[in-house]
């Protein structure tokens, strides 16, 4: 073989085989869907005390990879998981460019409505939200009667087993120039709510917050990185969206003895793409 034709068929495979990957990025992980489970017990979580949560984080509601029927069997498989508590982790609808089907505020969140838990359904809002319709996802949520928590704490859970658990604004809230942005978070003045001793679960849509976040925290639960949404081979994560770099890009976190666990989410945002990091439903067992 002459050494033109040994690279001319070089190039010819490493096309196929790009052409490949981008399909695969576009046409079949988006459309996976996996149960990732952490089972852990924090310093200051009660011994013996037992609760389960499912997480969804970055729904980002529309097509061609987050339509309504699909939506509808990410809330079959988390009631699935028959969990003590659901939270929502924010940015609930669909922004990239690059949408094929609209699923309207009212429609994401009929979905959601379905989703059930003896201790109740939370959610928080993310900067998406934020950026593109705060109003109407605040109206969506309470609509089908799904709590916020913005800057605030609700005591859960029965006498003797209780826990706090606490919400914070997002903090990438307003954009005010170029990567540069301003915050509705208030993580003293959501701490300020908490009485007594339950152990406390943090949600923060963004995990750069988990800096700041202190040992009375048990666990921080984060989404908005999606994992860096496409890990390419020697550069896992190509990019995360987060002023930490890989840092908090995604899994379960331990520093200082704190622990956050940063879901990789379920749909796309820039571009309707997922490499190496499929959606996912976080299923975490404390105690």
């Amino acid at each position: 073989m002459t050494r033109r034709r040994f690279i001319l068929r070089g190039l010819g495979v490493a096309s196929l085989a790009g052409t490949a990957t981008a399909s695969y990025a576009a046409m079949v992980e988006p459309f996976r869907l996996e149960v990732t489970r952490y089972a852990l017990t924090p310093p200051g979580w009660p011994a013996g005390q037992r609760l389960s949560i499912a997480a969804i984080a970055d729904l980002h509601a529309g097509g061609p990879n987050m339509g309504r029927e699909r939506i509808r069997a990410v809330i079959d498989a988390t009631n699935g998981l028959g969990a003590d508590l659901v939270v929502l982790l924010g940015d609930y609808f669909a922004t990239h460019r690059f949408v094929t089907e609209v699923v309207p505020h009212a429609a994401w969140a009929a979905e959601l409505a379905r989703l059930a838990a003896p201790l109740g359904v939370y959610a928080i809002l993310g900067n998406h939200d934020w950026w593109h319709d705060i109003q109407g996802a605040r109206r969506a949520l309470a609509g089908v009667g799904i709590p916020v928590l913005e800057n605030d704490a609700v005591l859960i859970g029965a006498p003797g087993r209780r826990a706090w658990l606490a919400g914070l604004g997002d903090q990438l809230a307003y954009r005010i120039g170029h990567r540069r942005y301003r915050g509705v978070d208030d993580l003293p003045g959501t701490l300020a709510r908490i009485t007594g001793d339950a152990p406390v679960i943090l949600l923060a849509h963004e995990p750069d917050i988990f800096v700041r976040v202190p040992g009375r925290v048990a666990l921080t639960l984060a989404g908005h990185t999606h994992g860096g949404q496409v890990r390419v081979p020697l550069l896992w994560p190509a990019w995360v969206p987060s002023a930490y770099g890989r840092r908090f890009a995604y899994g379960h976190i331990v520093e200082g003895g704190r622990h956050m666990i940063v879901s990789g989410g379920l749909g796309t945002s820039a571009m309707p793409v997922r490499m190496g990091v499929p959606p996912e439903i976080l299923r975490i067992d404390l105690g």
